[in-house]
């Protein structure tokens, strides 16, 4: 579809609360697919929420290296967390800032797809931080607000 913009700190978009996407209809399709797009063009990212390309609707893509295809999180929701990782965390908005975060080392979220689908997803270790970073991004909460030691 298209190749969005990556918003850098300090832009306004980042400190918003997104919105929840009451209706999936063809233009929330259309900005889903326009993450996938920007994030698989830059090739050195695993996450990207739609307030990182100016969009505040409550959603994000995440592919690890190991993914076959990347995922779409609409209106995502982590339910449980467990136990506790540290890992060193960047973030595309905030090129050279590095850090390390201290953040649960299993997750449960439960989201839609971009057909509206329910699904509940289980996370560990990196995949588990991701999906943290990125419901922290929809909140307007960037990595550097967590770092335990730069």
């Amino acid at each position: 579809m298209a190749i969005r913009k990556i918003q850098e700190d300090p832009h306004p978009a980042l400190r918003a609360k997104a919105k929840p996407i009451k209706t999936i209809n063809e233009r929330i399709r259309r900005q889903a697919i326009d993450l996938v797009d920007t994030l698989e063009s830059i090739n050195i990212g695993i996450g990207l929420a739609a307030n990182q390309v100016g969009l505040l609707r409550r959603m994000f893509v995440l592919r690890l290296p190991e993914d076959e295809q990347t995922t779409i999180f609409i209106n995502p929701e982590i339910t449980e967390r467990e136990g506790i990782q540290e890992s060193n965390e960047g973030c595309l908005s905030c090129p050279g800032r590095d850090g390390v975060v201290e953040r649960p080392q299993s997750v449960t979220v439960r989201a839609q797809d971009i057909d509206g689908n329910d699904f509940i997803l289980q996370a560990e270790g990196l995949r588990a931080a991701c999906i943290c970073h990125e419901c922290d991004h929809l909140d307007g909460i960037l990595f550097y607000d967590r770092v335990t030691t730069e």
